[in-house]
């Protein structure tokens, strides 16, 4: 199955503003980033925390992708590796509907282990499973033309392409928590965010469903 090069780019651009929609987010964690550089009372804590932020979202989106990176080598189950990839996705968002409380878990972790911090939040949220389809559309660009490739070598080629894309979008993640906390920090204050505060669960978990439903129809439908 082909996939046109206006399909690849708009799945090279939700990669990217996924990531601007998680570093959004406040629950991927750049208020602790803020609360870092206040508490510190130098700025570089507050830049050091979102690098911590940033390295944990990072591990955690490898640590969802590079299992379906080695998968993608099995060619001949590639639509029903898809749209069991997108039925994942769309039952994370429907659990996330039901519960709808914040995993305890979460606030037994030290502010110090921001880099842990940020690896179980990501996962706890789902935030992983979101690229899954996006990643898996990308893959398929190169799958179709793969039958005479050796497995291997196609595996080492999705391998790097998880570590490209997982990277990509914990940039874009990085940027925009990073320009949300320095605004914040350096101009608005906390009281500005006590005010603004703004919680996006509901949203999230309705975004996973919607970008579960585009993985199974482009497997589907897809050309």
């Amino acid at each position: 199955m082909m996939i046109d090069g206006s399909t690849l780019t708009a799945l090279w651009g939700a990669v990217i503003l996924s990531g601007v929609y998680h570093g959004v987010n406040p629950g991927m964690g750049w208020p602790l980033a803020v609360s870092a550089g206040l508490m510190d009372g130098r700025h570089r804590a507050m830049l050091k925390a979102i690098g911590a932020l940033a390295f944990g979202h990072l591990l955690a989106m490898l640590a969802i992708l590079l299992p379906f990176s080695m998968m993608t080598a099995l060619i001949h189950w590639e639509t029903e590796l898809r749209v069991g990839a997108g039925a994942l996705v769309i039952a994370a968002g429907v659990y996330l509907l039901i519960n709808r409380r914040h995993p305890r878990f979460l606030a037994r972790v030290a502010p110090s282990r921001l880099v842990l911090w940020s690896f179980l939040a990501a996962m706890a949220h789902g935030a992983g499973l979101m690229l899954v389809p996006i990643y898996l559309g990308i893959c398929s660009a190169d799958l179709a033309d793969a039958g005479h490739e050796a497995a291997r070598d196609l595996m080492g080629q999705n391998i790097a392409s998880a570590f490209f894309v997982a990277f990509a979008h914990t940039l874009a993640m990085t940027v925009a928590g990073g320009v949300i906390a320095a605004a914040i920090y350096f101009y608005f204050g906390l009281k500005f965010l006590s005010r603004t505060w703004f919680n996006l669960d509901l949203v999230w978990a309705f975004s996973l469903i919607l970008v579960g439903c585009f993985g199974v129809y482009l497997a589907l439908y897809g050309h």
